[in-house]
C-alpha cells in the first residue's frame, strides 16, 4: 500500500536504500513544497537495487533541508522491501516499473497503486518527471523518452546527448507520466560507479531550477537519437550461459562489452548448442516476432542479419531472466 507524506519522516535522509523499511512500511510518495508551486515528480528505487536515484535525492534534500527548494519536488520511493534484500524485485513481486497505468501485466494491487500516485500527481499540476535507474551491463548514461516532443527532448538532453525513445515495454512510469508533462528516464550505469551520483543530483538541481522548457526545437547536434526497435529475451525454457558450450545458447564472454556500439551485419553474439531447436524470444514494438529477420542461426551461430545497436547486454542472468537480454536500436534523426 501506498504511504503519501506532507514533510520528510524522521531519519529518512540517513538511511541507505536497504534499510529504508526502518522507517517507511513500503513505497512512499513524499510532498515537499517550493517556491515554484507545481512540482517536479521523481521516482527512485522502483528496482530496489538500483540506488543512484535515492542517493541523489538524498544529496539534493540535506542541501535544502534549512532552505526552500527552488520548486516543489514530489519523490516517490519504490521498492522498499526489495531495496532490504538488494535485488531488483523479489521472486513474488512484479516489476515496479512494468505496472503503471498502460500497463499489459496483471497485478491489480501493484497497478492500482501506482494508479494512485499517477492521479495524486495530476492533482497537483505536475511540472516534470523523472525515473532514476541504474544497469547492470556496461553502459553509458542516457536518458529514455517515449514521445518525440521538443520538451521531452530538451529535458532529456540536459541529462545526455544519448537519447532513446521507445514505447515498449509497455506499463513504465514514463510512459504513464507522459500524458501529464514532460517525462524521462535516466539509465546511470552501474550502482557505485564513480561519478553516477554527482551526474544525477547536477541533473535533479537543474530541474528545480528550471522555469520553462524551451520554445525552439532540440538542435540535430545537441543529441543522438536512438529508437528501440525490438526487445531480446532467452526463452523460458533454455538454459545459457557466458562460454559455456553445454548450455542451449552460448554467449560470448564480453557480450556487454557490445553496448552502444553500432554492431555490422554478420557480428557474432553466441551460438546454439548443436541440434538445438532453441531461438532468441524477438518481439518489436508492436509485439510482432521479427527474430528472424534479425539474427541468423546458420552452423549454430548466432548472428545479426543486419546492422543494429543493443542496450542494456547483461551477463546478469538473473536479471536476464526476470527482464529481459537486450534491447536493439537504430539511429534516427531529430523531429
Amino acid at each position: 500500500m501506498l504511504t503519501q507524506y506532507k514533510s520528510l519522516p524522521d531519519g529518512l535522509l540517513d538511511l541507505p536504500a536497504a534499510r529504508l523499511g526502518e522507517v517507511l512500511p513500503g513505497p512512499a510518495l513524499i510532498h515537499l513544497p517550493g517556491r515554484h508551486t507545481l512540482p517536479l515528480f521523481v521516482s527512485v528505487l522502483l528496482h530496489g537495487n538500483e540506488d543512484t536515484g535515492w542517493l541523489a535525492a538524498q544529496e539534493i534534500l540535506r542541501k535544502y533541508a534549512a532552505a526552500e527548494l527552488p520548486r516543489a519536488l514530489s519523490l516517490f520511493i519504490g521498492n522498499v522491501a526489495a531495496a532490504r534484500s538488494g535485488v531488483r524485485r523479489l521472486d513474488d513481486q512484479p516489476d515496479y516499473n512494468r505496472v503503471w497505468p498502460g500497463s499489459e501485466e496483471a497485478h491489480p494491487a501493484e497497478r492500482a497503486m501506482m494508479q494512485e500516485v499517477v492521479d495524486a500527481m495530476r492533482a497537483r499540476g505536475v511540472f516534470a518527471s523523472i525515473d532514476i535507474h541504474n544497469n547492470t551491463g556496461l553502459n553509458p548514461h542516457y536518458a529514455c523518452v517515449n514521445r518525440l516532443d521538443q520538451a521531452f527532448l530538451h529535458l532529456a538532453a540536459l541529462f545526455s546527448r544519448i537519447v532513446v525513445y521507445f514505447i515498449r515495454p509497455r506499463g513504465v512510469q514514463s510512459a504513464a507520466f507522459a500524458e501529464l508533462c514532460p517525462a524521462v528516464t535516466l539509465e546511470c550505469g552501474k550502482p557505485g560507479t564513480p561519478g553516477s551520483v554527482e551526474h544525477a543530483v547536477l541533473f535533479l538541481e537543474a530541474c528545480l531550477h528550471l522555469s520553462e522548457f524551451p520554445a525552439h526545437p532540440v538542435a540535430p547536434h545537441d543529441i543522438d537519437l536512438f529508437h528501440t526497435v525490438a526487445t531480446v529475451k532467452v526463452p523460458e525454457q533454455a538454459s545459457f550461459g557466458f562460454a559455456a558450450p553445454d548450455a542451449d545458447i552460448d554467449f560470448v564472454s564480453e557480450l556487454d562489452h557490445f553496448n552502444f556500439r553500432e554492431l555490422a551485419r554478420g557480428e557474432r553474439l553466441g551460438r546454439v548448442r548443436e541440434g538445438s531447436p532453441v531461438r532468441l524470444q524477438v518481439r518489436d514494438e508492436n509485439d510482432i516476432d521479427i527474430g528472424m529477420r534479425l539474427f541468423d542461426y546458420c552452423q549454430g551461430e548466432i548472428t545479426l542479419r543486419q546492422p543494429l545497436m543493443p542496450a542494456m547486454l547483461t551477463r546478469d542472468e538473473r536479471v536476464i531472466r526476470q527482464d529481459c537480454l537486450c534491447y536493439l536500436m537504430e539511429r534516427i534523426g531529430v523531429p
